[in-house]
């Protein structure tokens, strides 16, 4: 039997969400720092998969990109160049 290889004794780590760590009750739109984290570098909202966001927050974030996006404080999309 050959010798186990690090990727499969390895157990993958659980993503803890941001928001529950911190206790952020309300995600606001206009903290757009933090509102750039969860989006992609071609302007996508990034899958709760990615990000580790848990399910309550993540529809809570994706209205609050929306809104942003709607009063210009992140664009809809990235520069087409």
């Amino acid at each position: 039997m050959p010798p186990p290889t690090e990727k499969r004794d390895r157990k993958p780590h659980k993503k803890v969400c941001n928001f529950c760590v911190e206790k952020v009750h309300l995600i606001d739109y206009k903290e757009v720092s933090r509102l750039r984290r969860f989006v992609s570098e071609r302007g996508k909202i990034l899958p709760r998969r990615v990000t580790g966001t848990c399910a309550r927050h993540q529809r809570r974030l994706a209205v609050a990109l929306k809104r942003a996006r709607h009063v210009a404080l992140l664009p809809y999309t990235a520069d087409q160049r």
